[in-house]
């Protein structure tokens, strides 16, 4: 087993103030259209005599900030779940936004406003609950690979878990739908953990996980108590892959570390040692660096990230930017998977995408 060395970023430069004051305005502007303007919009449509006081204002813009925040200073059950409910109505928002917009046309041209605000309103609410349902709904998707006469066996998949803003319980029910699998190993394609101070007893019902398991860190991951991390799944038994390879019986693992550049894959690929003899699984945190992955001979490559969308019409955004959005992609001998997630991030809502669990036969 080899490690390479993680990059160390060159020191970047404080932005300008100017800089600094277009980004607030524009988080602020984006602030008020996604998320203050639909539920007053819908409200005022309801109620036409209604006139916002500075308490209706103060609990639209402030309470769904104060649930996350409360989570993030003094992480526990509790403040998990209000950091979920604010998260949610935050999706809620992004709902009625997008309903809001052909009502508005339809408005125009002479829907009558109280109308629309039942519609609009019973559409969201209709939408919002399929996608909190949804949200706790884990799919089991089953898919053969050819192993090139180099293995056999079963591998399964689970990215995006998201623990610290998602409870151990969604864990336990997640290794519990491992387990019906019957693998014989483990992948963990990163976003496994997405909060500060998620500890060993939270992450206990992998034990039950009777077999190996890989790991390879995602953004979220970064964005936390990374080593802290690392250190607790290996305590666990968890080989975490960082920039290293390794081999397991007739499958040949080699995990590289998340990051936004777009050539991480074809940076780090090259560094680590590899084993045309046996079946190579590249694993990644994001759906970047398929043409690397090919040239270099995987025969696997797993990724997650972008959680299909998790919520229409955002996947639509999400394809701009990673247009192998989730399922396989081929190139050369190579197969990629993209798997939509198996738990959420955010708002505990998903609308056209599912949550899942993938299972693959190596024959």
């Amino acid at each position: 087993m080899t490690t390479v060395p993680v990059d160390t970023p060159a020191p970047r430069r404080r932005p300008g103030i100017f800089v600094v004051a277009r980004t607030v305005l524009l988080i602020a502007l984006l602030y008020a259209l996604l998320l203050v303007y639909p539920p007053l919009r819908l409200l005022m449509l309801l109620f036409p005599s209604w006139s916002p006081g500075t308490p209706a204002l103060l609990a639209i813009i402030v309470l769904p900030l104060f649930g996350r925040i409360a989570h993030e200073w003094w992480p526990g059950a509790a403040t998990r779940w209000t950091s979920a409910a604010s998260l949610t109505w935050l999706g809620v928002c992004f709902l009625a936004f997008s309903v809001l917009i052909p009502l508005e046309l339809a408005m125009l041209a002479g829907l009558a406003a109280r109308a629309a605000g039942i519609a609009g309103t019973a559409l969201v609410g209709t939408l919002a609950v399929w996608g909190m349902v949804n949200a706790q709904r884990l799919q089991t998707r089953v898919i053969a690979i050819d192993g090139k006469g180099k293995a056999r066996g079963r591998l399964v998949q689970i990215s995006d878990v998201h623990l610290g803003s998602r409870s151990p319980g969604l864990l336990r029910r997640v290794v519990a739908r491992v387990n019906q699998a019957q693998p014989d190993i483990l992948l963990i394609t990163g976003d496994f953990i997405d909060m500060r101070r998620v500890s060993l007893d939270d992450l206990a019902p992998l034990k039950a996980v009777n077999v190996p398991i890989y790991f390879v860190i995602g953004n979220h991951e970064r964005y936390v108590d990374l080593e802290d991390i690392c250190m607790r799944l290996e305590r666990l038994g968890v080989h975490v892959l960082r920039n290293r390879a390794q081999s397991e019986g007739a499958f040949h693992f080699i995990g590289i570390d998340d990051a936004e550049a777009k050539d991480q894959v074809a940076r780090h690929l090259p560094l680590v040692p590899q084993d045309a003899s046996r079946f190579q699984v590249l694993l990644y945190h994001r759906p970047d660096g398929l043409e690397a992955a090919a040239h270099h001979g995987m025969d696997l490559m797993l990724c997650g990230h972008t959680h299909n969308g998790q919520i229409v019409p955002f996947n639509f955004l999400v394809r701009r930017v990673f247009p192998r959005i989730t399922g396989e992609h081929h190139l050369a001998q190579t197969t990629l998977y993209v798997s939509p997630g198996t738990g959420t991030w955010g708002p505990v809502l998903r609308l056209g995408s599912r949550s899942e669990v993938t299972v693959f036969n190596i024959a």
